[in-house]
């Protein structure tokens, strides 16, 4: 397996952030992938962190649909892709209504249409051809005095193209489009019907094999030392795990709630939901089992985390993506350094 991780410029002192990735290169860590919710955006620190890294992948992980043209993605990936050298990894996802509609006030609708087109025009755009589109979610040119264009720089490399997604439409185009998959609220036990029968039937629709796929998958990666500190870390993560199952999303809709359903938890899902959002937070992380956190998650004593990483790649992850525990960015190394050994020890 190759192996990964996710930072945010705003999830930390900035200094702090570069120190980590930097280090996390000497380390081994084989992409780096930068997160955009709310907070900051994607490509800024892609651009910084290309100047201070040499060797791995640098992904978007993820640019959201609705925040950006079609156009003006092409434009970042192209522009990101020759100042680092061809490291960069271009990660487009749907995000939420919420975000897309509270935020940024853009229709969340039609997100499978608004994919499968930007997806179109951004592959157009890479080979340097005059943009024609006329779609349901975008026409290109506008009808008027206006001509097709072509942007005037070239990617100089290839541009791999991943999408983040989890409802099952979504995931079939995917398998049919995408280079890989960033995925979620992962758990290999369930994988196989929750995410896998999609991407495969997306696959097959257009003559590729799992093989064509790059199926990156992430989790926060801690080491309990006994039976002890690891319940005190499966409590602590239920309230994170309740608020993606009841906070994120919106009261209609919630990706990662229908995720977890789809992997054997549907009762406990709603019950955490219904409890959110009805504002019992506590309640809400009360229902969450340890063995819900301990199925979504690479923690326990070291070799625990190894037979889960095991388990990992039989499931078909091809790329580990680790999020390591620790309250210090030397805590932090560690717990990662400690986990790519492990995953180097599979091999």
């Amino acid at each position: 397996m190759r192996t990964a991780t996710t930072i945010e410029a705003s999830g930390g002192p900035w200094p702090e952030v570069v120190d980590f990735v930097v280090e996390a290169e000497k380390l081994g860590l084989d992409v780096c992938w930068v997160a955009e919710a709310w907070g900051s955006d994607a490509p800024s620190p892609l651009g910084f962190l290309a100047a201070r890294t040499e060797r791995m992948l640098l992904g978007s992980g993820i640019i959201q649909l609705g925040t950006r043209t079609p156009a003006a993605i092409a434009q970042t990936a192209i522009t990101l892709s020759n100042i680092s050298g061809g490291r960069f990894l271009l990660g487009l996802g749907p995000s939420g209504p919420q975000v897309i509609e509270g935020l940024h006030g853009v229709p969340f609708a039609r997100p499978l249409t608004r994919m499968r087109e930007t997806v179109e025009i951004v592959r157009a755009a890479f080979t340097g051809e005059k943009l024609r589109h006329s779609g349901s979610a975008f026409e290109i040119p506008l009808p008027g005095e206006a001509r097709p264009m072509r942007l005037s720089v070239k990617p100089e490399h290839p541009i791999p193209l991943y999408l983040a997604t989890l409802s099952p439409r979504m995931l079939r185009l995917t398998g049919e489009i995408a280079d890989g998959w960033l995925g979620t609220s992962f758990v290999p036990e369930g994988a196989a019907e929750a995410y896998f029968r999609h991407l495969d039937d997306g696959l097959a629709s257009a003559g590729r094999t799992r093989a064509d796929l790059d199926v990156c998958q992430g989790a926060e990666v801690a080491f309990a030392a006994d039976e002890d500190a690891l319940r005190e870390m499966i409590a602590g993560r239920k309230m994170e795990l309740a608020f993606s199952l009841g906070g994120m999303g919106s009261a209609g809709s919630n990706f990662y709630n229908d995720a977890y359903s789809r992997q054997g938890w549907a009762e406990v899902a709603a019950e955490v939901r219904s409890r959110w959002l009805s504002g019992d937070r506590t309640g809400a992380a009360s229902v969450v089992t340890d063995e819900m956190v301990l199925g979504t998650t690479l923690i326990g004593t070291e070799e625990m985390v190894r037979e889960r990483l095991a388990v990992w790649r039989d499931a078909g992850v091809d790329t580990v993506r680790l999020y390591p525990a620790g309250d210090t960015l030397d805590a932090r190394l560690d717990t990662l350094g400690r986990a790519l050994q492990l995953v180097g020890d599979l091999a």
